[in-house]
């Protein structure tokens, strides 16, 4: 067990991001022209914006929610708030995000795999994606169960050091989660796996900020005489 726990949580990170930028790399290197959203709105526009943006809102605060309260050291904010109180704080916030992003996705899952005209556009890298997010974010919801049952933050702390020890390549990192429910290794695991499709996936156009729409000339057009 001690070993696939090493495998799964000490050495598959390290995989999966070696994958996600050296993938990530390549396809922009290689296919730029693949390099888009792949967007259906054209196909069918019923209950596509209030999925769409409820899915994008919801996905975007979780993200940077991880990013941020993963990544960011105890020391850094013990001063203002306590591990218990910031626990607290993620479940409500990432419980509402959550609920907003899982509800956008399922209707843009159901959306994609049994409307006529978008499911004849779709390929499997769509379809296999977009109900795996939708799986990653039941997960995360679900991990709330067992968290309501330690508020004192102690696991949160676990889950950063775990993840500051793998940005820093530190050894031995996968022994900070070893004895964690089953729900926080499942939901990692899936998470890892996410990086590792994102290269091959309609996922790259996060990387794609059109910034430079805002300073581009107006198109003009024209009816016909």
């Amino acid at each position: 067990m001690s070993y696939l726990n090493t495998l799964l949580f000490g050495i598959y990170p390290y995989v999966a991001i070696a994958i996600l930028v050296i993938g990530t790399w390549a396809r922009y290197d290689q296919a730029p022209f693949t390099w888009k959203a792949h967007s259906s709105q054209m196909l069918r526009k019923k209950n596509m914006v209030m999925a769409s943006v409820l899915f994008h809102v919801g996905v975007l605060v979780i993200f940077f929610g991880h990013l941020v309260g993963l990544l960011t050291p105890h020391w850094a904010y013990e001063w203002v708030i306590t591990p218990g109180q910031k626990q607290v704080m993620a479940i409500v916030v990432g419980g509402i995000a959550g609920a907003m992003a899982i509800v956008g996705g399922a209707m843009l899952a159901w959306r994609r795999l049994t409307d006529p005209r978008v499911k004849a556009s779709s390929t499997f890298a769509d379809n296999m994606i977009i109900v795996i997010l939708v799986v990653q974010l039941a997960l995360g919801l679900l991990t709330i169960l067992p968290t309501l049952g330690h508020l004192d933050g102690g696991t949160m702390l676990k889950f950063s050091a775990w993840a500051q020890g793998i940005f820093t390549l530190q050894g031995g990192v996968a022994d900070y989660i070893a004895d964690v429910h089953w729900i926080y290794k499942t939901h990692i695991f899936l998470g890892l796996t996410i990086f590792v499709l994102f290269p091959f996936t309609r996922l790259v156009h996060m990387l794609s900020v059109p910034v430079e729409y805002v300073g581009r000339k107006y198109q003009v057009v024209r009816k016909r005489a």
